[in-house]
């Protein structure tokens, strides 16, 4: 049995403005360092073994910041991780592609990467995280379009919402018959007063 915590990287300013940003490398704002360094403070009590994460900016310095936590423990980055691919959409907002290309422009082919690959790279992963640190704890640090198509295949019955909040906190337990998520979009870091 080994255990996933996804962790989804801070907030950037494409982020806050609305803006798709899929494989584009925006780094995290003030804001996103701060929120990185509240999870870490959330965690840092907790067991991790091995630490992965996504090589775009916003998810490696999430990670690096959790990572100072956990000065003994492994540290990857794999491309696998990477955000979905939002094609020729990435950098603008909702407003900007509906007045491009109408309401329906979900429908339209423009240049998304496709469902099957986002999957099959993600359960790639997951497979290999199995074989390599079985019985371990595995942090994940990674994207929430990413992570919550993961979860939807890795616990097919849960009841997820595609929006998983910036530095939320998601613990799934991989089992050989049946996947059980333990905690799901856990922000309470964020809502800690901090003593001065």
């Amino acid at each position: 049995m080994t255990t996933i915590g996804f962790v989804r990287h801070g907030v950037t300013a494409w982020n806050k403005e609305g803006r798709a940003q899929g494989n584009t490398d925006i780094p995290l704002d003030e804001e996103g360092i701060h929120m990185a360094e509240r999870a870490a403070t959330r965690i840092q009590n907790e067991e991790w073994d091995v630490i992965y994460t996504s090589p775009l900016i916003r998810a490696k310095k999430t990670a690096e910041i959790i990572a100072q936590k956990y000065p003994r423990v492994d540290f990857y980055e794999d491309k696998r991780l990477g955000e979905i691919g939002g094609g020729i959409i990435e950098g603008t907002t909702e407003e900007e592609r509906i007045a491009k290309w109408g309401p329906a422009w979900r429908d339209l082919e423009l240049g998304f990467e496709a469902e099957d690959v986002i999957i099959s790279r993600g359960m790639s992963f997951i497979e290999e995280i199995k074989k390599k640190h079985l019985g371990q704890r595995v942090l994940v640090v990674s994207h929430g379009g990413f992570i919550s198509r993961l979860l939807y295949t890795l616990v097919p019955d849960g009841e997820f919402s595609r929006d998983i909040g910036n530095t939320a906190i998601t613990i799934v337990e991989l089992k050989d018959d049946v996947n059980v998520c333990h905690l799901y979009n856990c922000m309470k870091h964020l809502e800690v007063k901090e003593v001065r």
